[in-house]
């Protein structure tokens, strides 16, 4: 019968018709048009773009200058979760206002949290002298609940992103681990794949054009690696200051040597005690740069290089200067790299 209705349809209206009648009669084999996919920090946007090259344009939750760790969900927003099929996201720990819409999200929607991405590196939270556990919402991340409602969310979680490499991930307290995985490259590749996955799973009749556009985008990642290696050689081991201690992946890659962090947490005002200490450990260890951050206070820096041989500059660890799209990823470490080069060199 399928073949006679999808005959009859080309021979009324051609076969633009009969595909979308098998598009109906198939509801696993989305149409690029029905793909409806967002992301919710740019550095992952822009791989999740890249990946759906072609097929279709992902959207982006968190735009301009704002920052995830203090982002407030407007109704547009929640309205695009809902319609969303697949969403994308870092974790909780990153984007903390994910935490109770992913749990109101109806069965149609597919959560991918990437920091459970197969073969992905995660690092500790570096804790003691200058740099310290984050805090968000008021508890360590070591006390903060990472289940997060455990029966619901982690039924949604099964529910939405079934994957049993990812599973294995589960075990892990992701909550004690530093969220910034996209600044290692290695970790962008891991994180590609999984999107390709997830994707492919949401539109089987794109996979081939995912898998395609992903070992493009890793092939790409690989040669930028390089070139930031080969940018970031002559500042290697040259001790600086941090704003919030965001860095360690891209700094544990390419072999640099970040000594402390002005405030324990972006959304948390350092005490004058601390900001006391970083700058004794600053003069103590003759570190060259302090840097700030574009959404947050730039005189905070000031107070610390006060009195030093230290210079300011500025990094950017989530893209907020950047472009949103598919070369975002790619602009941010390139960006960091110059930042880093610029003040330390």
């Amino acid at each position: 019968m399928v073949g006679v209705k999808s005959e009859r349809l080309r021979g009324r209206g051609g076969r633009v018709a009969g595909a979308l009648t098998l598009m109906t009669l198939c509801p696993g084999m989305a149409r690029a048009e029905d793909l409806k996919v967002v992301a919710t920090i740019k550095p992952i946007h822009a791989l999740v773009a890249q990946v759906m090259d072609g097929v279709a344009v992902p959207d982006l939750l968190v735009q301009g200058q704002a920052s995830p760790h203090t982002y407030a969900m407007k109704p547009s927003d929640a309205k695009a979760l809902n319609a969303a099929r697949v969403v994308f996201r870092v974790s909780e720990q990153t984007e903390p206002f994910t935490k109770k819409i992913v749990a109101a999200l109806p069965d149609t929607v597919t959560v991918v949290t990437l920091v459970a991405a197969p073969g992905l590196s995660l690092l500790e939270i570096r804790s003691g002298d200058t740099f310290d556990e984050h805090v968000h919402d008021g508890k360590k991340a070591a006390d903060h609940d990472h289940s997060h409602d455990k029966k619901k969310s982690n039924a949604k979680d099964a529910k939405h992103d079934d994957h049993d490499k990812a599973a294995k991930h589960d075990d892990h307290d992701h909550d004690a681990h530093d969220a910034h995985v996209w600044l290692d490259p290695d970790n962008a590749k891991a994180m590609i794949t999984e999107i390709a996955r997830a994707l492919s799973a949401a539109s089987p009749l794109n996979a081939a054009a995912f898998k395609s556009n992903a070992d493009k985008a890793i092939a790409g990642i690989e040669t930028l690696k390089t070139q930031i290696e080969a940018d970031l050689a002559p500042v290697k081991g040259k001790p600086f200051v941090v704003f919030h201690d965001a860095y360690q992946y891209f700094e544990k890659r390419f072999g640099l040597n970040a000594i402390g962090s002005i405030t324990v947490s972006p959304d948390v005002q350092p005490s004058a005690k601390r900001l006391t200490q970083v700058r004794a450990k600053l003069k103590s260890l003759g570190a060259a740069c302090v840097f700030a951050e574009p959404q947050f206070k730039a005189g905070l820096v000031n107070t610390v290089i006060e009195g030093t041989n230290a210079k300011a500059g500025v990094l950017d660890p989530e893209g907020a200067l950047v472009e949103a799209g598919p070369n975002a990823y790619a602009d941010l470490l390139r960006n960091l790299a110059s930042g880093l080069k610029g003040c330390l060199g």
